[in-house]
């Protein structure tokens, strides 16, 4: 018997250093020419160190400003990319299937704090925005599993820390479909989706900017940095590539099946959370952290290649799998607020699962606020659950 490797650092993050300052650049797009910063083989355990979303633009303070004015361009700061490889050195190629393992994580040492915010309605805004169009923020300290705040006296609740983004590269075919379909939805505007009242003038999709690009280890302003990022894809909705999935169960254990696309797959990850509800009705609301993961990755040859869906014969419409650990919070009892098909306003709606959930949240939001405190600090879905449970019982 050997005592098993402690995990070698493949992405070190140093805290006193800006986001590009870092020993191997960060990056903030998806686009197939973004270059692997370093090298794994399956079986190999490995730690992956990350910054907050914003890179460090939150501060630890009792401001908001820096929510109200930060820059949304930049968003989400990424760990990667990582070229996986089998244990003979040959690289993870399209078709296969990377299966990663979450066996540790957490925050990074010295660095143990968190935040939750409201953003503004005028930059970024969010599910209730109508409710609360202001900025506003709630810092939260990290004592193991929990988390407690200054900001909403007295809760301390147990945590599932998770990664926000984990994904692969996608291929040119497959950013190309990403942009002719964002862009189809951008133009056809909200009228034909009947969002209206959701969006509140917000776009319907991030296309691909310039503005608060990072592109890792491709220098900007050079001309390859110029084509590169006006077809990279933003990192701010999930895709068949895995990406932006913020599911709260992600944790210790938690096995990730991601569609390779490029040769090598190259794996990136971030947007840490110390916990999250069930979906972020603030924009953040998650606590958003600096984080590591400890990881393993196997490849399944040949694991997409024989998979097709009712969209076509092509393994480009695929999606990934997500095999949840046993690591959660438990609770004996909960307080289960119903949301139904009909707006604030009275109005009826057909089927309408955002109406509904918005109205869950809103109902579980005016109970918790009976309590002491106010909607804006039980605004964050990562805590509706947990401050039910713990004003419920006491």
């Amino acid at each position: 018997m050997m005592t098993p490797p402690t995990p070698r650092t493949v992405v070190s993050i140093d805290l006193k250093k800006k986001t590009w300052e870092q020993q191997l650049p960060l990056h903030n797009r998806w686009h197939p020419e973004i270059p692997a910063v370093t090298e794994v083989k399956t079986g190999e355990l490995f730690r992956v160190e990350m910054v907050d979303f914003t890179g460090g633009a939150i501060k630890d303070d009792n401001s908001a400003n820096d929510i109200k004015f930060f820059d949304l361009s930049t968003v989400h700061y990424l760990s990667g990319p990582i070229r996986v490889v089998d244990t003979e050195g040959k690289p993870a190629n399209p078709g296969d299937l990377l299966a990663v393992e979450i066996c540790n994580l957490g925050p990074l040492p010295g660095d143990e704090w968190g935040f939750t915010a409201i953003f503004d309605r005028d930059n970024g805004g969010g599910f209730l925005t109508d409710h609360f169009p202001h900025a506003t923020k709630i810092v939260w300290y990290f004592e193991g599993i929990y988390a407690y705040s200054p900001h909403i006296p007295g809760v301390r609740f147990p945590g599932l820390t998770h990664p926000g983004i984990i994904g692969t590269a996608p291929s040119m075919e497959l950013l190309n479909i990403w942009n002719q379909r964002e862009a189809k939805l951008q133009e056809d505007g909200p009228e034909s989706l009947k969002l209206c009242e959701v969006l509140h003038g917000r776009p319907l999709a991030n296309l691909p900017s310039t503005k608060g690009c990072f592109l890792g280890k491709i220098k900007e302003g050079t001309p390859e940095w110029n084509k590169i990022a006006m077809e990279a894809a933003r990192t701010i909705p999930g895709r068949e590539n895995g990406g932006n999935c913020d599911i709260k169960n992600l944790s210790r254990g938690s096995k990730i099946y991601l569609p390779v696309f490029v040769e090598g797959a190259n794996l990136s990850t971030g947007d840490m959370h110390f916990s999250q509800g069930d979906g972020e009705v603030a924009f953040c609301g998650a606590i958003e952290m600096s984080g590591f993961l400890e990881l393993k990755c196997e490849i399944i040859r040949g694991g997409m290649k024989e998979y097709l869906t009712p969209m076509g014969p092509t393994p480009l419409h695929v999606n990934p799998i997500f095999e949840l650990g046993l690591v959660e919070p438990r609770f004996s009892e909960w307080l289960v607020f119903e949301g139904i098909s009909v707006d604030e306003k009275g109005r009826q709606h057909f089927l309408d699962a955002s109406v509904a959930y918005k109205r869950a949240v809103l109902n579980a939001i005016d109970y918790l606020s009976r309590f002491g405190y106010t909607k804006e600090q039980v605004t964050w879905p990562c805590i509706v659950k947990t401050i039910s449970y713990i004003l419920y019982k006491s």
